[in-house]
C-alpha cells in the first residue's frame, strides 16, 4: 500500500512539473521576419522570460531587435526612400492569454504590451535628393504599444504581432524638419519555450 501510495505521488509531481501551472517561470525565443510599413523586408530576434499568473496567464518581459529598411518620406518630393538596414530596440512588459483547457497540447493565444524603443540613426544617400544638405535621422527612442496572437503547439511556437512605433523626424543639417521615418512593424515569428511545464497530457 505504501508502495503504491508512493507512485501515486511520484505521478503527480511528475504531471505537475510537466503542466503550466501558476506561479511557473518560462522563458521563450521567437525569430522571425520584420516588415515596417512601406519598408523593406528586415529580421527580428524576441527573448522573453515569463511568469505565469495564472494557468492560462503570464507576463513577461520581451526583450527585442529589429533590423528594418525605413520608409523614409522628404517633404519637398513626392517619392518615399527606404533608408539602409538599421537594427532597432525595445524592452516591453507584456500579457499572454492562452486558451487551452489543460489536455490539449495546442495552444492558441493573444496577447499584448507596451514598451521602450530605441530608434536607431537611418542613414540617407544625399544624392537622391540633390540638395546635398539631407543629413541623416538621428537615434531616438519612443513608448509604444504592441499587440499579437498566435498559437502554440507544444514547446513550439507560431506567431504575429504588431508595434506601434511613432514616426521619427527627418532634419537636415540645420535642424529643420524636413520629413519622417516610419517605424511602425509587422513580424511574424517562428519560437519555442522552456520551462514552465508543457501544455496537455
Amino acid at each position: 500500500m505504501k508502495k503504491l501510495f508512493a507512485v501515486v505521488m511520484i505521478m503527480l509531481s511528475i504531471h505537475a512539473v510537466n503542466a503550466q501551472r501558476a506561479g511557473g517561470f518560462r522563458y521563450q525565443m521567437d525569430f522571425g521576419a520584420a516588415m515596417p510599413k512601406g519598408g523593406g523586408i528586415g529580421a527580428l530576434v524576441n527573448m522573453e522570460p515569463q511568469i505565469l499568473l495564472s494557468d492560462n496567464l503570464a507576463f513577461g518581459l520581451r526583450l527585442g531587435v529589429a533590423a528594418l529598411a525605413k520608409d523614409v518620406t522628404y517633404y519637398s518630393i513626392p517619392q518615399d526612400y527606404n533608408g539602409e538596414v538599421s537594427a532597432n530596440a525595445s524592452m516591453a512588459g507584456t500579457l499572454n492569454y492562452y486558451f487551452n483547457n489543460g489536455n490539449s497540447r495546442v495552444a492558441p493565444y493573444i496577447g499584448g504590451g507596451f514598451g521602450y524603443y530605441a530608434l536607431s540613426s537611418v542613414k540617407i544617400d544625399d544624392s537622391d535628393f540633390g540638395d546635398g544638405d539631407v543629413g541623416n535621422l538621428e537615434a531616438s527612442f519612443a513608448w509604444a504599444p504592441m499587440l499579437r496572437a498566435g498559437i502554440e503547439l507544444g514547446k513550439f511556437r507560431i506567431g504575429a504581432e504588431y508595434n506601434f512605433v511613432p514616426t521619427s523626424d527627418l532634419q537636415n543639417v540645420s535642424g529643420q524638419v524636413i520629413g519622417e521615418a516610419v517605424n511602425e512593424y509587422f513580424g511574424f515569428t517562428l519560437g519555442f519555450f522552456v520551462g514552465g511545464g508543457k501544455w496537455g497530457k
